[in-house]
């Protein structure tokens, strides 16, 4: 969004994403023997690593940057997860930044002995436009492990859906040009509303 000067005037930490009332639309790429057993049963497998660190990200684009549109090795199944959105705001609460910001942390080691004890942990990276070209605000990217990854896989997920076949048509209408085309396949994103007091501890 421009104002009227033309200057880009989004938060620079901003959740954009597909959501609703009760539910929030998180991403993750995997390789197809995880990826089309979890699309099928609407949960991860077995084989589903859980004592893992696991990334989902609200950004659909994002998503596509990471992996390529879908093209990665390891990364070639994409799955839009649909969780509930008290517990991606519990994730939220129980992170730590991933990295050490001055003035928001204490200090170095005072960072480090909460990086170690959170369940979860947020990094902001630049979103990314169709062409995969980085934008000035900021996209979640937000790790889930030992408990919140437990929560995640056994509690929060309310459906999953393989979306690579979506992803391989939006890259193959931008390599024939069809750029409208392209972007109205994009998943219906907007601001979420964070509770932007009770995530101060991640907002630099």
């Amino acid at each position: 969004m421009n104002d009227e000067t033309g200057v880009d005037t989004l938060p620079r930490h901003q959740v954009r994403a597909d959501w609703s009332e009760d539910a929030v639309t998180v991403y993750q790429a995997y390789r197809p023997e995880i990826g089309r057993p979890a699309a099928r049963a609407g949960r991860f497998p077995v084989t589903w690593k859980r004592d893992r660190m696991t990334w989902i990200k609200p950004s659909f684009l994002w998503m596509m940057y990471r992996c390529g549109w879908a093209t990665k090795e390891g990364q070639e199944t994409v799955l839009a997860v649909r969780i509930r959105r008290e517990g991606f705001e519990w994730a939220l609460r129980h992170a730590c930044l991933s990295h050490y910001v001055r003035g928001l942390h204490e200090d170095r080691a005072s960072w480090s002995r909460e990086l170690r004890r959170a369940p979860a942990r947020v990094q902001w990276d630049p979103e990314r436009d169709l062409w995969m070209r980085p934008l000035p605000h900021r996209s979640l990217q937000l790790g889930l492990a030992g408990e919140a990854a437990a929560r995640y896989a056994d509690e929060w997920i309310l459906g999953i859906e393989d979306v690579t076949p979506r992803a391989h048509e939006i890259k193959a209408l931008l390599t024939a040009g069809d750029v409208e085309g392209a972007g109205a396949l994009l998943p219906a994103e907007r601001a979420y509303p964070l509770d932007r007091e009770a995530c101060a501890h991640l907002l630099r």
